[in-house]
């Protein structure tokens, strides 16, 4: 009886990680419909401008963060050895969302006529408002499950304090980037329109599933070291707590990859002659 039990728990933690998979999945939509509405129209010059510089920033920016990932590879190489080789995937991984995310905190403003008065988008007009209160969630889950383990002893201060810290400033340059793109002012030609509203859709978009990776990757690990270490422990009764631990661990695993598959598919730049709504 325990096992099905454990079997039912087990299932019943892997669907979030679906319906997060979903509610991604439908994001797509969206981006194919905002790079479609910048297909059907001819910018002006300063909104072919604003494509191409824009596309130029992003990518910089992530250059950036692949060479910060590297050298945070050789950093850690050199001061612990050989047996940091687990590290070095998780630092490259966090210095190209680092990369991510200061490319979208810091996008200049394109330089065209803003409409009179100003007019602002909602932000619900860009993204689903279920997935970035979601990926709030996601930050809060790994701050709280990292300070319960660092109180109860079960993992070292250090591990406690990157997990709480790496996903806490990217949560604040999200929600700065966010801000950025609701606040801007449309633009005032109707050509342009489309371009604006596919760049803050982009936007919107990388920051919270970039986010969204930096606090499922953690909590994930968190979830599955406690777990692990608590199913070692011998005792009397049977303890549903480690197996819904561990059930929680991969399933959050799980999501952070998947959410970081359809964060690839955000990278390409929107394109004024892309064949957006082909495939």
């Amino acid at each position: 009886m325990g096992r099905l039990i454990a079997v039912v728990l087990f299932i019943a933690l892997l669907v979030p990680g679906v319906l997060l998979s979903r509610a991604w999945a439908r994001a797509a939509d969206r981006r194919a419909v905002a790079g479609g509405s910048v297909e059907l129209v001819e910018p002006t010059a300063e909104g072919a401008a604003a494509l191409t510089q824009q596309a130029q920033h992003g990518r910089r920016w992530r250059r950036l963060g692949l060479l910060l990932g590297i050298a945070g590879i050789v950093g850690v190489l050199v001061l612990v050895g050989e047996s940091s080789v687990f590290l070095w995937v998780p630092i490259l991984v966090l210095g190209l969302l680092a990369g991510v995310l200061l490319a979208e905190v810091t996008r200049p403003r394109p330089r065209w006529a803003v409409a009179q008065p100003h007019r602002r988008p909602r932000r619900a007009e860009l993204i689903s408002a279920w997935l970035v209160w979601t990926m709030r969630l996601e930050v809060v889950a790994v701050i709280a499950t990292a300070a319960w383990l660092w109180s109860g002893e079960e993992v070292g201060a250090a591990f406690a304090g990157t997990a709480v810290a790496v996903p806490g400033v990217a949560w604040v340059l999200a929600e700065l980037a966010l801000l950025r793109a609701v606040v801007r002012p449309l633009p005032a030609a109707g050509a342009d329109v489309p371009v604006d509203e596919a760049l803050r859709t982009w936007t919107a978009h990388l920051v919270s599933a970039a986010t969204g990776v930096l606090a499922l990757l953690p909590l994930g690990a968190l979830l599955l070291t406690a777990g692990i270490d608590r199913g070692d422990r011998v005792t009397e009764h049977f303890d549903l707590l480690p197996v819904g631990l561990v059930a929680g661990g991969f399933c959050t695993l799980s999501s952070g990859l998947a959410v970081a598959f359809f964060l690839v598919t955000w990278l390409r730049p929107v394109r004024a002659g892309a064949r957006a709504l082909a495939g």
